[in-house]
């Protein structure tokens, strides 16, 4: 067993929480009560899940139930982080984009069951992967453009379509929303040991099948983090996805 779930260990998780807000807080990051709260969401949630997912993963129809709650909760937090306007709600493309073809050749080609004790953990993975690309890809594009906007407009003064001279600017700031998922694949192994393959490991699975399912992972993420870059970068430079003048 990787941890004891204890009185020790429910402590030392409380202390953790209370030093990385604390530590935000007085560096004035801003983001010290949002980590508190995330900390005990997380606890609530992946309790409430602990206890339910006996019942989805026994069912086809909770089971596509629980991966459409996933997936409207990506959206939802991806489009919010994005944007404060209505328009967040553009989000659900570059996750869906990018998620939804790599999970269904997963079932079509049988490398994952159709059962929620497979599907379940790795198409939220993928949600996840696509949520974060989603994140960071339409913020540093937004921002960029804010930062830029002098150079959008001569770029539409040379004669330049509104879409073009957006994405001249915006392009490789969002393309560094890729870079956590080229480092984590780059260093697997070196740096790091990802969850997929220790957990495998724990469960009994002898080291080269962990290791094949991590990279499996791992490539698979990069593919939806690509699209997903790449469609919330499109839906920035065509205006779908924008903030509203401070």
């Amino acid at each position: 067993m990787l941890l004891q779930v204890n009185v020790t260990f429910g402590v030392v998780l409380a202390v953790l929480l209370v030093v990385a807000a604390t530590v935000a807080a007085v560096a004035h990051l801003g983001r010290g009560r949002e980590i508190a709260v995330a900390g005990v969401r997380a606890a609530v949630q992946l309790g409430a899940v602990s206890l339910v997912i006996g019942w989805v993963v026994r069912s086809v129809p909770l089971l596509l139930a629980f991966l459409l709650l996933m997936y409207a909760v990506a959206v939802r937090t991806a489009g919010r982080r994005i944007t404060a306007n209505r328009t967040w709600w553009w989000a659900w493309l570059p996750i869906a984009a990018g998620v939804v073809p790599v999970v269904c050749a997963l079932l079509l080609t049988g490398l994952v069951p159709l059962k929620g004790i497979a599907l379940i953990p790795v198409t939220g993975i993928l949600i996840g992967g696509a949520l974060t690309a989603t994140v960071l890809g339409g913020r540093r594009a937004l921002d960029e453009l804010g930062l830029r906007h002098g150079e959008v407009e001569a770029g539409m003064a040379l004669g330049l379509p509104d879409r073009d001279a957006r994405m001249e600017v915006a392009r490789e700031a969002a393309s560094d929303a890729l870079l956590p998922g080229l480092d984590q694949t780059r260093t697997v192994g070196l740096v790091t040991l990802p969850g997929a393959f220790v957990g495998m490991l724990l469960g009994g699975a002898s080291p080269l099948l962990a290791g094949a399912v991590q990279l499996f992972v791992l490539v698979a993420l990069m593919a939806v983090q690509a699209v997903a870059v790449s469609l919330v970068l499109e839906l920035v430079a065509r205006g779908r996805l924008y903030r509203d003048p401070a």
